[in-house]
């Protein structure tokens, strides 16, 4: 981290468990990242190990499989992911989202059937929200999940679904009641095994290229009524809202992240690069650029610093965490263009970190909800 700051929510106990995350990430996966990168995903074991390690579902309680900790361990474990240039791993998805929708609204027997299983690696979860005409406006999903009997039939597809292909569980957002808008939709719990349950292609991307982002397709995919998350209909919407501001709010910790990272890799590149004779770091022009992104970095982290108190608290509001959302990954974006420009023409070989950062940090601007959208739900708080 620059300088000594340290991040008023940490503990000794979380320092410790940073030290061994970072440690377990550096020997296990860095090494693969490369290969990860190329096959478009990182190894399905990978999850498996993260499991043994303890790394899977850190905030969840103990009697459902979890590390019994809360929201800041996964925001450390976001946080040394992209550090350690391991962002396209989906870990968050499946630890911080997915199993938190379990665990909010789930029946007990769900939580005690695919907890667990999440939290060993033994299951990889994901959840299909956006279809291939439907982004940010989750009302006018098209997927249905009709009552037939004591079954649900699913129909329909999604795409840029994160964990896609390794997927073994889906959390689905559906329409129950077609001729209903928000109040008609609701989660459903899709086990990859099922009947007519199908895997598209495994996404090209600009960025994040181990992240195995997915279309996913449902053909009269049959799921008992028990399946509903939560027992019961038209809840879905609901429970979308009242998790977004974890949601959001680790978003721009991983865009808080990654500026410490530029900055970082860009000091000890334009000390070390000459030109005419000098550093490129003795140039004022280098001076004053980095100088700004150093304040651009404190008011992030201080903000995000901030808002991690308040989500511990239980007083973090959807709209304030659409503002740290936005705000801190255009930060992101801008400090990482800066950056890359002290590099020159390595800054645009994919061999470096910097590139890659470059276009791994620009869908933080529109996962999440759309910078757009956080705009619009910040300026209605107005």
């Amino acid at each position: 981290m620059l300088g000594n700051y340290t991040s008023p929510w940490m503990t000794e106990d979380l320092t410790i468990f940073k030290d061994a995350a970072h440690k377990f990430m550096m020997a296990e996966f860095v090494p693969l990242a490369d290969k990860w990168h190329e096959q478009g995903m990182v190894d399905r074991e990978a999850w498996n190990k993260a499991g043994e390690a303890g790394l899977l579902l850190t905030s969840i309680p103990e009697e459902y499989g979890g590390g019994g900790g809360d929201y800041r361990h996964e925001a450390i474990m976001t946080e040394e992911q992209t550090r350690l240039g391991l962002g396209g791993w989906g870990q968050s998805v499946h630890s911080l989202i997915c199993s938190h929708y379990f665990l909010a609204y789930g029946t007990e027997e769900q939580k005690k059937k695919y907890l667990p299983k999440m939290a060993s690696g033994e299951m990889v979860c994901a959840i299909a929200m956006t279809e291939p005409g439907t982004g940010s406006d989750l009302q006018s999903v098209k997927t249905t999940a009709l009552k037939d009997g004591n079954q649900y039939v699913v129909n329909g597809s999604k795409t840029f679904i994160t964990n896609g292909q390794h997927a073994d569980l889906v959390l689905v957002v559906a329409k129950t009641d077609p001729k209903q808008g928000a109040k008609g939709i609701s989660l459903m719990i899709v086990e990859s095994e099922s009947d007519g349950f199908a895997r598209g292609r495994n996404l090209d991307k600009m960025g994040q290229h181990a992240a195995d982002t997915s279309e996913l397709f449902f053909d009269e995919v049959k799921v008992p009524a028990d399946n509903v998350l939560g027992g019961e209909e038209g809840q879905g919407f609901y429970q979308l809202m009242q998790q977004l501001p974890a949601e959001r709010l680790v978003i721009a910790n991983g865009a808080v992240a990654a500026i410490e990272r530029a900055i970082e890799l860009t000091l000890d590149y334009t000390r070390e690069r000459e030109t005419f004779g000098n550093s490129i770091f003795d140039y004022q022009n280098t001076q004053f650029k980095l100088a700004e992104c150093k304040a651009d970095w404190m008011a992030a982290r201080a903000m995000v610093d901030q808002l991690v108190q308040q989500l511990l608290d239980g007083k973090l509001d959807a709209n304030t965490a659409a503002a740290a959302k936005f705000w801190c990954t255009e930060r992101e974006n801008e400090i990482i263009d800066t950056c890359l420009q002290f590099f020159g023409g390595w800054g645009y070989m994919d061999e470096y970190p910097i590139s890659r950062m470059y276009t791994d940090s620009r869908v933080q601007r529109i996962y999440g909800g759309s910078n757009e959208i956080m705009r619009m739900l910040v300026a209605r708080a107005l």
